[in-house]
């Protein structure tokens, strides 16, 4: 028996990978007694599932991670045992402890086998499997055998654990640090202009909540700025060292939904070659921003309600329930109350999310925010362009867009500097007149009592549009800065449409050095 414990424990203990020390193992053993195979099994008191870690036949070791909930009767039988037990089942797939786990090790229902419980410090870390094939029977010598290495396959079923959890957190690390280190380029140098003047309201709001995990909604059009004001609350609050996260209803596919919010356990569907964790999971002691909340499907509000009110979360195709600790931020610029009206919101989730709405008024209440933006998004695109120079703006230009009403709010805003910039590229000062020609004009009021107010057939609004286009241009129809260009057409097919729809008009229309009349 000596040479035995020496030789089983040396080859246990000889290697890190439990599939190689299994292997190993059963070469050695098979000198002694019957072993066609090893497998190793570690079983979780809490949820009552054994897992299946590592198995070996003659071939070779094997990894794995085949998981399966014990039956009741199997678990009461295991709680009551404290002492080491092993025993022996002449049928694998007699025992409803190990018909499963028989199955997944690759159809060892008819061997028989050698159980083992596995004993470290009073507490039972799993179960060690010696089985035979049929030909073969174990005696009882051969359990007192199995019985000495409890200790060591005990010790090396922690330490392989511990090595496999490891090696999860360093994965887990790496794949922060790459989502994050994307996170922090995208919101570098945000700042919240206007919090003095127009928005000076919204963040006295913004102060208050922050401190606390209330969840807050943010309402407001398109553009108002809705993710800079959560990063506001996130930033004044106690979780601004722990993660932000963004997640647009909007732009996941229902399909998509679960897996992106909740990750998914390796194997859970046909393309899930890894574990991925979600965003609910990544976001842990910190801050989840879910934009456009409105957007979500019925089925997707049902899970999130749940989120909110247990405060856990299950990956797809696991088992495991995990705890969050989270602040969710939600942000829409739908009404809610007309979509709980007709239906297409849960009452519930909106009183879930409603506890501290804030509304942020969109840019034309607050025109005295225009100049600071201005500035603020010069000097940002000059930086980005690599211009080596800050452009000036014109006053009177600052009156033209003080006055537009600017129905995309900040995002327009911001998106209009840009593009003067490209178009202004080397000029000392921006012109935003480029951006106010391609602005649409009012279409007056119809004089023709057939038409319904606001509705004109599809030839007379092509019509309108193009007459606006050739007065804007003077009249002039090929070349550069001609109306054919704005249009994005040839001059050719431009000039048979106007002749088509009859355009007419007191000026003459220029194609390129000659003139021609519609």
């Amino acid at each position: 028996m000596g040479d035995f414990f020496r030789e089983a424990t040396l080859s246990i203990c000889g290697s890190l990978d439990l599939e190689v020390s299994l292997w190993k193992c059963l070469l050695c053993i098979r000198k002694y007694m019957p072993a066609d195979l090893l497998s190793l099994h570690l079983y979780e008191h809490e949820t009552g599932i054994l897992e299946t870690v590592a198995f070996a036949t003659v071939e070779g070791g094997t990894k794995c991670s085949f998981k399966n909930i014990l039956p009741n009767e199997v678990r009461k039988d295991i709680e009551r045992r404290r002492a080491i037990h092993v025993w022996m089942i002449e049928r694998l797939g007699d025992y409803n402890g190990t018909r499963t786990a028989a199955q997944n090790i690759g159809g060892a229902e008819d061997m028989a086998g050698i159980i083992m419980d596995l004993i470290l410090g009073k507490k039972l870390m799993g179960v060690l499997l010696v089985a035979c094939n049929p030909t073969s029977s174990f005696l009882k010598e051969h359990l007192d055998l199995v019985q000495t290495l409890n200790k060591p396959f005990a010790v090396a079923l922690t330490n392989s654990m511990r090595h496999r959890e490891l090696e999860k957190l360093k994965e887990s690390l790496e794949d922060d640090s790459r989502y994050f280190q994307n996170e922090l380029r995208r919101r570098a140098g945000q700042i919240v202009v206007g919090s003095d003047l127009g928005l000076g309201s919204t963040m006295k709001l913004v102060r208050q909540v922050a401190p606390l995990d209330s969840p807050v909604l943010l309402l407001g059009e398109t553009g108002v700025g809705k993710e800079l004001i959560a990063g506001a609350i996130h930033n004044f609050s106690m979780r601004k060292k722990g993660p932000m996260l963004t997640v647009n209803c909007g732009a996941i596919p229902p399909s998509l939904m679960d897996s992106e919010l909740f990750g998914f356990e390796k194997g859970a569907f046909t393309g899930a070659i890894s574990q991925k964790r979600g965003m609910f999971e990544r976001a842990q002691g910190g801050t989840i921003f879910l934009d456009e909340i409105g957007e979500l499907m019925p089925d997707a509000q049902v899970r999130l309600l749940r989120v909110l009110q247990q405060k856990e979360i299950q990956r797809l195709g696991g088992t495991e329930k995990i705890k969050l600790d989270i602040r969710v931020i939600a942000a829409t610029h739908r009404d809610l109350k007309l979509m709980l009206e007709s239906g297409k919101f849960r009452e519930d989730l909106f009183f879930r999310l409603n506890v501290f709405p804030i509304s942020i008024p969109p840019l034309r209440e607050r025109k005295e925010d225009i100049p600071a933006l201005l500035q603020h998004f010069i000097l940002e695109k000059s930086k980005d362009m690599k211009f080596g120079y800050t452009p000036y703006l014109m006053p009177d230009e600052l009156e033209r867009l003080m006055a537009y009403p600017w129905p995309g709010n900040v995002r327009e805003l911001e998106n209009a500097v840009e593009r003067a910039m490209i178009l202004g590229m080397g000029q000392k000062y921006l012109s935003f007149s480029d951006f106010f020609a391609s602005q649409l004009k009012p279409t007056p009021a119809s004089n023709k009592k057939s038409e319904k107010p606001g509705v004109l057939t599809l030839d007379a609004a092509i019509s309108r549009h193009i007459t606006s286009v050739l007065e804007e241009t003077g009249g002039k129809i090929h070349g550069k800065g001609g109306a054919a260009e704005l249009l994005s057409v040839n001059p050719s097919t431009l000039r048979h449409r106007i002749r088509k729809l009859g355009i007419t008009s007191r000026k003459t229309f220029k194609c390129g050095d000659k003139d021609a009349h519609a």
